[in-house]
């Protein structure tokens, strides 16, 4: 990438972005979860995190899919029994 293009990705170039957005890129969904880019593809693989929405080729998250995937991550010190991940809750809907 090129130096101009890596500015596009950095964190404050990225949160300035996200007023008022509801499909974000990968960089964006990782920072709304406050995740790095590649701490957040993974938790995408795992299934922890929700996969994206395609528009085209274009990959696209989805900001209610994401809070729900959210929402279901563990609470330090909490109970257990809850939704484990986000491939739990789309076999509960």
């Amino acid at each position: 990438m090129t130096g101009q293009r890596l500015a596009l990705y950095t964190k404050a170039a990225v949160s300035s972005r996200l007023f008022m957005r509801r499909g974000l890129s990968e960089p964006e969904a990782a920072l709304y979860v406050g995740l790095s880019a590649s701490k957040f593809r993974e938790l995408v693989g795992s299934g922890i995190m929700p996969r994206p929405r395609l528009i085209g080729r274009r990959r696209v998250w989805d900001i209610e899919d994401l809070d729900a995937a959210f929402k279901a991550l563990p609470v330090e010190g909490g109970e257990e029994g809850g939704a484990d991940s986000w491939a739990d809750i789309m076999q509960c809907l």
